[in-house]
């Protein structure tokens, strides 16, 4: 509880410490009026903000869907998050932009998607 006077400090971080990330796997289920069912499969959050040069460990949990293989557009980084399991990887930007995190299975409407994550780089 604060008093007067007290200041809310949120996120402190001492300089080289490693910011923690944390994501999940998500789905949305529902049934028309029609009895067909529509799913759509989304990281949460659906985008995160760091900063050029930042060291970032960003933990994806598997929540929703058996497995969800990814890339990070426009850099090498590539692996696989599982349902029950949780992935790290390991980030640093040294270019700012907008960097999409994209499930390789779940990549537009059709394959219940699309599940795109925004990375913003400033």
């Amino acid at each position: 509880m604060l008093r007067a006077g007290d200041t809310a400090v949120f996120n402190q971080q001492a300089k080289n410490q490693i910011r923690e990330i944390h994501m999940v796997t998500v789905e949305f289920k529902t049934k028309l009026k029609n009895g067909k069912e529509m799913e759509a499969y989304r990281w949460d959050p659906g985008t995160i903000f760091i900063k050029k040069g930042q060291k970032v460990k960003l933990y994806i949990t598997g929540i929703n869907g058996d497995e969800h293989p990814f890339y990070i557009e426009g850099t090498k980084i590539n692996g696989t998050v599982k349902k029950g399991q949780e992935t790290v990887v390991p980030l640093q930007f040294e270019k700012a932009g907008t960097y999409r995190l994209i499930c390789e299975l779940h990549s537009d409407m059709k394959h219940n998607g699309p599940m795109i994550a925004d990375i913003v780089v400033n």
